[in-house]
Order: C-alpha cells, then structure tokens, then sequence
C-alpha cells in the first residue's frame, strides 16, 4: 500500500491539448515585438504548455523569425519576472546544471540549492545534469562540488552526484535493520558510522527510506526530525551541520513536504528569496507541484497561492500563480 502511497504526486502543468508550436511562436513573435512588450500574452503561452512544449515553441520561432527566443525574452524583460520566463524555457537538466552552477560559483556556497537539486533527482536526471553542466561550463560538476565544497557535506554531495541510488526498490524485511544501523549511526560519533550513515540516505531507495524512517520512529519513540533538531540528538557527530542535515533527511523521506517547507522558509523567513521560489515552481511544476501546494496548505494553513500573492506583485506575481495553476477555489 505504501509504494501506491509514495507514488501518487501530481503536478501543475501539463501538456496543453490542440498544440499548435507555429501559431504560439507567431503569438510570442508579436508580444515581444511590439511597441509596449505583451507580457500577458508571453505569461498566458509559456506557463501552459510542458517543458517539451516550449522547446518545439523556440524551435519554431527561430526558424520564423532567425532568432532565439531566450535572446529575445532576456532583452525584453527584466528582474525576476525575466527569470521565471527564462527559466521556463530551459529544459530541465540544463535547468538543474545552470542552478546548481550558480549555487556553487557565487559568492556563498548555496548549500540549500545544492540539496534541492541533488538529494530529490532520479539517477538519469543526475545522469543528464551532469552532461548538461559539463556542456554548458565545460567543468566537470563532481570536480566543482569537491573543490567548493567541504567536510562531511562534500562526501555526502558527492555521492549523491554519482546517481547510484537504488529505484523503485523497497524490502521491509531490511527496514528495520537499516532503521537500526541509523539509530546507533546517530548516537556515535565515529567516522565509521557517519558513513553509515550517508550510505544510507544517499543510496537506498526513496521507497525503501521511508519505510526505514516509519521503523525509526517505532525504535526512538520519536521522529527523526524532531529528535535531531530539538533534542540536539545527532549534534556535533552530523555529517554535516545540523539544518543541513535535517533538510537532507526531510527530503529523501517525502519530497512534497521538503519543498512545501523550503517554499515557506524561503518566503517567510528570507523576505521572499525569490531564487528559491522560482527554481521550485519550475523544476516541480511538471512532477509535484499540486501536491506541494496541498502539504504546503496543510501545514501551514495559508495557501501558497495566498502568500504569494501577498508577497510578489505585478507580472512577476501573475506568473507564478499561473505555474501553481489550480482553481480559485483551492485556495
């Protein structure tokens, strides 16, 4: 029953029935050539068609027009509402690569970004973010994370950018066992269980680690969040620091809920840290955003819609609305 539980994510933007790429290059052709750029029109296209879409819209606007349409979007729009539509445009590992790029060549090391991305990718999404970042950088993502990175966090990321975790896969008969090892991995300070400790968050499946999380909880009579955040449980022995390590476990246990928490931290704790807000709705449009958006409401009790809207506003607000879709009445 779990693995039919565990599957069920849904996202908020969908193949747009009728698809005509011609008659949508020639729409966004007259937006963006206009005296006064249509940004209504650029939102009402791009935010509903899928990612696949948009690649065959572009295609058709260059062999129309001679040009590329990220060139054209980049010099018509600006600020963050530049950066959503731009972002859109992008597929999604070279979506990935350009954050992750981002996130660990500028000034401070984004080690939150660092986790979204790596800790909630399938093993050919890793794959073809590699390919993308080495393309488009001509560096080798693996040797950028170990020259940027350090300590604990570093092995962990770097066995995550190998892909290697195990898919579809779950034994209960050994979750208890794993739940075990954990347990005493986070009570003992050694090397040895640290590493432990990081093979199993980086390697074993979604669906086998949350099983194992569900045995950890029978075994410490609490969760494994709550236990290593408030009750200092797992302090100083952390691969690496303590809220690093909460969002690492967070998000391989159940990746709506991580993002729901990473979207009301970043919008309610950082002033609305547009970056973030932006490459979720993007990189989780397609795959579960609608269920972000029901954990989000759930547990914070305000909608993301509804903060949203209280914090964005003009055409970057529209456009964000537009990715979480829904009806009004959902919010």
């Amino acid at each position: 029953a779990f693995c039919m539980e565990y599957q069920k994510t849904q996202g908020t933007i969908f193949p747009a029935p009728n698809f005509n790429p011609v008659m949508d290059a020639q729409l966004l052709g007259g937006a963006l050539q206009g005296i006064s750029c249509e940004k209504d029109v650029l939102i009402d296209i791009l935010t509903q068609r899928c990612n696949s879409q948009r690649l065959m819209i572009a295609e058709a606007y260059r062999d129309m027009y001679g040009r590329d349409l990220v060139t054209d979007l980049k010099e018509n729009l600006s600020h963050h509402f530049k950066e959503v539509m731009v972002g859109l445009m992008y597929p999604p590992a070279s979506y990935d690569a350009h954050e992750l790029w981002h996130a660990l060549k500028g000034v401070d090391t984004e080690e939150k970004c660092l986790i979204d991305i790596l800790a909630s990718r399938t093993n050919m999404e890793i794959f073809q973010m590699k390919e993308a970042y080495l393309m488009q950088y001509n560096n080798d993502l693996q040797q950028d994370i170990d020259s940027e990175t350090s300590g604990h966090f570093r092995d962990t990321l770097m066995n995550l950018a190998q892909g290697t975790r195990m898919e579809g896969y779950a034994d209960p008969s050994t979750a208890a066992q794993d739940a075990m090892i954990l347990w005493e991995a986070c009570q003992q300070k050694t090397g040895e269980h640290k590493n432990m400790l990081q093979m199993i968050l980086c390697n074993k499946s979604y669906q086998q680690l949350w099983m194992v999380f569900q045995e950890l909880q029978n075994i410490s009579g609490r969760d494994i969040i709550d236990a290593q955040c408030k009750q200092k449980l797992f302090y100083n022995n952390l691969m690496f620091t303590c809220c690093n390590f909460s969002l690492l476990v967070l998000c391989v246990r159940d990746k709506p809920s991580y993002f729901a928490y990473r979207l009301y931290n970043a919008i309610h704790d950082f002033g609305f840290h547009n970056k973030t807000v932006i490459r979720i709705l993007i990189a989780r449009s397609e795959i579960d955003l609608m269920t972000i958006r029901q954990r989000y409401k759930e547990r914070y009790g305000k909608s993301l819609f509804h903060d949203i809207k209280h914090f964005a506003s003009g055409h970057y607000e529209s456009a964000l609305l537009a990715i979480c879709a829904g009806d009004a009445e959902d919010y």
